[in-house]
């Protein structure tokens, strides 16, 4: 897999999120450069757009990127 699409945008990637800092570079390196697919803020940018991700959504935040497209599917 490659880095996601998304990255130079992320504000999650570019530290505008705040958190452990071990948890987050763990986090960059699971989902933004290997497997996007399983991140939470590349879901809801491919289901609705990348304007539709929450600023504060952590990539291990499934559930609540789920919600946030049920939520857009039934406006």
């Amino acid at each position: 897999m490659n880095e996601c699409e998304f990255i130079e945008q992320c504000p999650f990637f570019n530290g505008q999120l705040q958190g452990d800092l071990r948890k987050i570079e763990a986090m960059k390196q699971k989902y933004c450069r290997t497997n996007n697919l399983n991140c939470a803020r590349y879901m809801v940018a491919h289901a609705l757009g990348k304007d539709h991700m929450p600023k504060d959504l952590f990539p291990d935040q499934k559930t609540i990127a789920y919600s946030v497209i049920a939520e857009s599917s039934l406006s």
